[in-house]
């Protein structure tokens, strides 16, 4: 993977950035995304934002030998922490889990002013995303499901507006998406139904030691995600 090709994830994730865009990659490891991105059009100014000093070096490496440092500033920080209100119209966000996706965009809500799309790809807890742009009035306007080198990712789209827009049934559907759930793709079905194998398990066993109060709860709420998604698959 590099600037002139991306992995399959970066590509899907890159396919929604509006043309024009001025971008912020948080979590920007190489620079690769903005570094392609731009290089075919989709945007004309981005912040990469950086909080380890390691990707932080290698994306500025990638910057200058891409000959874009007029273009594209790479910026140590904490999330949003690397840009100011108004400055970028478009957020990628890709490659971590639900939750700290969740937390960088909290925590960053001061900085959202001016945006017009947010693009998160959730390694995992994408259920958290989705809760979060619910609450925050960010509506899903787009979601694409993907395999790649055995691992299956999600890629929500969000533009303000109404967050419960898109949701016929709210519970099962923030699971496991209600675009997704709508297209039922083979990639889509084969993911969940392996979750459900797994919960299946999982309750099984806890069946046979389920004495403390937590563990019979996590029994609980594993047989009603296992009873959700069914519902969404049948």
């Amino acid at each position: 993977m590099n600037e002139v090709k991306l992995s399959k994830r970066l590509e899907t994730v890159v396919s929604f950035i509006p043309k024009g865009s001025k971008l912020a990659d948080i979590g920007s490891d190489h620079a690769y995304l903005p570094c392609y991105a731009y290089l075919n059009g989709y945007i004309t100014t981005a912040v990469a934002g950086e909080v380890a000093d390691g990707p932080l070096r290698s994306a500025k490496q990638q910057v200058t030998k891409t000959g874009l440092n007029d273009i594209i500033s790479v910026r140590k920080g904490d999330g949003l922490a690397v840009i100011e209100p108004n400055e970028v119209d478009c957020i990628t966000i890709a490659g971590m889990g639900g939750t700290l996706i969740a937390h960088i965009l909290e925590a960053g809500k001061n900085k959202l002013e001016g945006v017009k799309r947010l693009i998160l790809q959730p390694n995992v807890g994408a259920h958290i995303v989705r809760q979060w742009l619910i609450s925050n009035d960010w509506e899903l306007i787009a979601e694409r499901i993907l395999e790649e080198d055995g691992q299956i990712y999600e890629v929500l789209v969000a533009e303000k507006g109404d967050g419960t827009k898109p949701y016929d049934h709210l519970e099962a559907e923030l699971l496991v998406g209600p675009f997704l759930c709508k297209e039922r793709n083979n990639i889509f079905l084969k993911k969940w139904r392996n979750e459900v194998n797994h919960w299946k398990r999982i309750v099984a066993q806890l069946k046979e030691k389920a004495t403390t109060p937590e563990s019979v709860a996590k029994k609980q709420e594993l047989e009603r995600k296992i009873q959700l998604v069914e519902e969404a698959l049948s």
